[in-house]
């Protein structure tokens, strides 16, 4: 063979491979919006769990392969979803998500509400409110949406009262105009208040924390009023809002099947959204 032949040969051969590596990737792509194996991202706690319990089957029947990958915190699941490296997740409310697209710059966006545990002042080493006093300390979390559901509670309880004028969902301390009791409020971690409630009156934490904790969620003193951008979400990329699968996970959490488990499996736990 001549090395002129000889070359176009290997051109030739060389084109035919970029082209089945282009061929392939296009499939790859076209294939992704009515694939049947997913991954999400799970965590320790009761969302998890009901997708797994509750909605997991109904996917399954219709031929999907589910697959979980652990995660650490609601953070590493963003980053990995933001990445593409889980499909969903059913993790975090939409005021968390849009603020990790806001300093992560992520591309995530939530589908449908589902099922929520709220938020709630429970017993530290006192057991009833009536048995409040002045300069009392109270424990609430940290993290600005869950801080700022802490005093809204605690402002439906009739502990304290808030600046009218400001949002709701981005109060802070600052924005208490009434404190009658001179109450004092301990801003730290969500996970660690359960393990030192009694150096504290009342806590107030969130429903994951409840059933993390196995803390029984019928001794709530009060629950909050859930606001709608506190209501968990279905979360996917952007890009596969409008997939087979992603639909297919949404219909599941709406659908009958799903709402006569919830009748089932809701000891007091769970508030369902009624319109999703």
């Amino acid at each position: 063979m001549n090395l002129k032949r000889f070359k176009k040969l290997g051109a030739l051969a060389l084109s035919v491979a970029l082209g089945a590596v282009l061929l392939a990737g296009c499939g790859n792509d076209a294939g992704s919006a009515d694939k049947k194996e997913l991954v999400f991202s799970k965590s320790q706690g009761p969302y998890s769990e009901l997708f797994e319990q509750g909605i997991q089957p109904i996917l399954e029947k219709k031929g999907y392969k589910i697959t979980a990958r652990d995660m650490s915190d609601l953070v590493q699941a963003d980053v990995a979803l933001n990445d593409g490296e889980v499909d969903f997740n059913v993790e975090q409310h939409t005021a968390y998500m849009e603020n990790f697209n806001n300093k992560q710059g992520g591309h995530l966006v939530a589908l449908t509400a589902i099922p929520t545990v709220p938020a709630g002042i429970y017993p530290g080493a006192k057991t009833q409110l009536s048995q409040i006093a002045d300069g009392d300390t109270i424990a609430v979390p940290n993290d600005a949406s869950n801080t700022a559901r802490a005093y809204a509670v605690l402002q439906k309880a009739g502990l304290i009262k808030l600046d009218p004028s400001k949002d709701l969902s981005t109060v802070t301390k600052a924005d208490i105009i009434d404190n009658p009791h001179n109450l004092n409020f301990v801003e730290m971690k969500s996970l660690t208040i359960p393990s030192v409630r009694t150096d504290f009156a009342f806590i107030v934490i969130t429903g994951a924390i409840v059933y993390n904790a196995k803390i029984d969620p019928a001794t709530a003193l009060v629950k909050e009023d859930i606001l709608p951008h506190l209501l968990l979400q279905l979360v996917v990329l952007d890009k596969n809002k409008d997939t087979q699968w992603a639909k297919d996970i949404k219909d599941a959490y709406n659908s009958p099947e799903f709402k006569e488990y919830m009748k089932t499996h809701n000891n007091g736990l769970w508030y369902v959204p009624e319109d999703k």
